[in-house]
Order: structure tokens, then C-alpha cells, then sequence
């Protein structure tokens, strides 16, 4: 008895295991049927083929959703199994992975419409040839979505898909200027344009700034864009205040970008600061500020060292020093060795004396080397004359800012080949 038992053990433990081994090997067919599907080539926009593991992105989710409909059979059939009592301790194993003996159900043991596959998809991915062609019509509509770069080094990459940067690039703002500024390119993508940069421009436009001017104040100044209304509009009361005309403001803030940017008593400080050094009533330093407006958003050291200069090492006084100032305010901010170099010509080589360099201050503003080829071209023909009292008188401002060819004929006396000529022997 206890014989006839163990037999029929072993024949029921070798059908069991011959099933297994057929349904395992039923499900890794599928397995690498499906595999062997997806591994076709994909088209890509530019009319080639990527060849590999590269699977449509449906295909891909079809093969997940295959896979997870297998796992969820084995479950429900372990759990069957585990209800009816069946236990097995096989295992079958290959060179891949170990799979317990519990069988996975055939295609045949589960109804059609649970199990079937939708191999049609993946068929029609499969006659797709490397040969093949897209049409004109399917090269236009392929279309990649507009991302905003993550980090770049320059805002071009950016004026695309900014509406800001277009705009500002429309106005004609340098931005190859801006983005080599620390900071200033992430500021101008964090604007927005209706709220932030459009009433800052009308603001502007209403002050009397042209629109062409736009650009140039926004390429020296982006900062004017992230300034409060309210205190942009405070300065410009402020400036009203000291009866600067609108149309004086107007050219102030477009040759002084950053004009608006100062506050109102950095601005009272500086005007208070030209009217107390120079001695100049209200109107010369209204005038003076309103000629050279950068006075008010520079630096005051340059200032005060040219002042210094005049004073000191060009022996200037301080009633000619205003007379220069008031004439020529860029004195104020001119490069001191020039400065130094031009009157260093004009009083000891030209032996121009201090009072006729304080009536025409005009002189000291001009270039060194134009001063110095008509100078000496005058002096070869024996005309360097600058002494008002004497005959052939020849003016300071004459003798800088006549044309070359005027320069000639009325004081030189010559023609525009000599004078060229000359030149070439300096």
C-alpha cells in the first residue's frame, strides 16, 4: 500500500513539473516575442533611424502594461493555488534568474478579452523601414516644445522665449553690453515686461525722453527698471523744483542714465557742492549741471582733483578757474594729464600767458596732437603769433577749431598738400 502511494506521488510531482516547464517556456516566448518587437527602429525628425533599444515611447508603455498583466496572473494563481491546498517545494531554474514552481497561466487558461495583447500597435511599429520618408507635410508639423534654458552664459539664448528680452532687444538695447555685467541678466529675466519694464518707458516718455533714446538708457542704466515709480517721479518734482525746465530734464536723463537713480538729497549735495566750491550763483550751476549733467552721477574726486590742478600745478586763480568752468564744464572731468599736457604746450612751448588761456578755455578742451601740428606749421612759416597786441594776431580758438583747409588759406597761408606734407615730417 505504502508503495502504490509513493508511485503515484512521483507520477503526479513529474506531470506537475512537465507542466512547468511548458508553461515557463510558453511565457518566455512571450516574453522574447515581445522584446523582439520592440526592438525596431524609430523615427526620428531629422528623417533617420536610431537602431537598439530605442522604443517608441506606446510601445514602451504596452510592454510595462504587459509585464504588470503577467505579475498580477501569477498572483491570482498563487493565491488559487494556496486556496486549494496545492504545494509544491520544486524550483526551476535557468542561467537568467530562479522561479519558484508555481505555474503561470497559458493563453489558453485565461479568457480572450483579460489576455489579449494589442500586437497590432506593435506590428505597425515593426514594418517601419529605414527607408522610408516622411512627407513635407509631416516635416512641418513635427514641432519641439520651447524650453527656457536652465544656465547659459549669454541672453541670447533666452531672447526667444522671453518677452521681455524681445522687446528690449526691439528697443534697441545692447544686451551682448548688459550680460557681461555681474547679476544683470538674471535681473532682466525676472522682469516682466507689461508690469515691470512698459511703465518705466512711459514714465519716461512723459518725462520727454524720445523713444529712440530708449535703448541707449536702458544699456547704461538697467537698473532704472527696477526703481519705484513714486521715486522716479519724486526727482523729477525735485529737479522741477529747481527750476529746471522740462525740456532741460528731458536732456538731462537721456545724457545721464543713471540721473533718476540717485536720491533726492544725494542730488540737492552735489548741486550745493558746485555752487559752494566754484563761488557760482544759482543760475551758473543750473547752467553748468544742465550742460554736463554726468556731474551729478559721478564721482566726486575727479572733480575735486582737477580743481586742484588748476589751482595749484597750471597757477590758475580762482575767479579764472570759475570763468573756465562756466565756459567749459568738462574741465570739471577731463584726465588730468591731459590737462596738464595741453596747458603745459600752450603756456611754455606757445608761451601763451594765463589770462589769454582763461579767455578762450575752449583751447584746453581740444587735442594735443591737432594743437601741436598747427602750432608748429606756423611756426616753420613764421606766423606763430598769439600775442593779441602785436600784428598777424592769431586767436586760440581760431588756431584749434578752424577746418584743416580753412586753417590754411586764412592763417597759415598755404596750401592743404603743404600742410600735409609737414605733417609727415613730425
Amino acid at each position: 500500500m505504502a508503495s502504490t502511494c509513493a508511485q503515484l506521488c512521483l507520477r503526479c510531482r513529474g506531470l506537475l513539473c512537465s507542466k512547468t516547464l511548458t508553461s515557463t517556456g510558453q511565457y518566455y516566448a512571450q516574453v522574447r516575442h515581445c522584446n523582439t518587437v520592440t526592438k525596431v527602429p524609430t523615427k526620428i525628425s531629422n528623417r533617420l533611424f536610431m537602431w537598439g533599444n530605442h522604443t517608441a515611447p506606446q510601445t514602451r508603455l504596452r510592454w510595462k502594461q504587459h509585464m504588470c498583466y503577467y505579475s498580477d496572473l501569477t498572483v491570482k494563481y498563487l493565491t488559487s493555488e494556496a486556496k486549494e491546498g496545492k504545494h509544491t517545494e520544486d524550483v526551476v531554474r535557468t542561467d537568467v534568474a530562479v522561479y519558484p514552481a508555481p505555474l503561470l497561466p497559458t493563453r489558453d487558461d485565461v479568457s480572450t478579452t483579460e489576455n489579449q495583447v494589442s500586437l497590432a500597435d506593435l506590428d505597425a511599429v515593426a514594418e517601419l523601414s529605414a527607408l522610408e520618408e516622411i512627407t513635407d507635410e509631416e516635416a512641418v508639423g513635427i514641432s519641439s516644445p520651447s524650453v527656457m534654458p536652465l544656465a547659459s552664459t549669454s541672453l541670447r539664448d533666452y531672447v526667444d522665449k522671453s518677452e521681455t528680452l524681445t522687446k528690449l532687444v526691439q528697443l534697441g538695447v545692447d544686451l551682448w553690453k548688459l550680460e557681461q555685467r555681474p547679476h544683470v541678466g538674471s535681473m532682466l529675466l525676472k522682469l516682466d515686461f507689461s508690469k515691470d519694464v512698459a511703465p518705466r518707458l512711459l514714465f519716461l516718455k512723459e518725462v520727454g525722453v524720445e523713444d529712440s533714446r530708449f535703448g541707449y538708457i536702458i544699456t547704461r542704466n538697467p537698473f532704472i527698471l527696477t526703481e519705484s515709480l513714486e521715486n522716479l517721479q519724486t526727482r523729477v518734482n525735485y529737479l522741477k523744483s529747481k527750476k529746471f525746465s522740462s525740456e532741460t530734464i528731458a536732456s538731462m536723463v537721456s545724457r545721464a542714465p543713471y540721473l533718476l537713480n540717485f536720491s533726492v538729497k544725494r542730488l540737492d549735495n552735489r548741486l550745493g557742492f558746485y555752487q559752494q566750491q566754484l563761488s557760482l550763483s544759482t543760475s551758473n550751476t543750473r547752467n553748468i549741471v544742465a550742460r554736463l549733467p554726468r556731474l551729478l552721477c559721478g564721482s566726486l574726486e575727479p572733480v575735486k582733483e582737477n580743481l586742484k590742478v588748476c589751482e595749484i600745478e597750471l597757477g590758475f586763480k580762482a575767479n579764472e578757474i570759475q570763468h573756465i568752468v562756466i565756459t567749459v564744464p568738462k574741465v570739471l572731468t577731463a584726465n588730468k594729464r591731459k590737462l596738464t599736457q595741453i596747458f603745459d604746450f600752450l603756456h611754455n612751448t606757445m608761451k601763451v600767458p594765463h589770462h589769454l588761456i582763461t579767455k578762450f578755455p575752449q583751447v584746453l578742451n581740444t587735442k594735443y596732437l591737432r594743437l601741436r601740428e598747427r602750432h608748429c606749421f606756423l611756426e616753420y612759416l613764421g606766423k606763430a603769433q598769439y600775442d593779441p597786441a602785436l600784428p598777424n594776431y592769431i586767436s586760440l580758438d581760431r588756431l584749434v577749431f578752424l577746418p584743416d583747409e580753412t586753417f590754411c588759406t586764412d592763417l597759415a597761408l598755404a596750401t592743404l598738400e603743404d600742410y600735409y606734407l609737414f605733417q609727415k615730417t613730425l
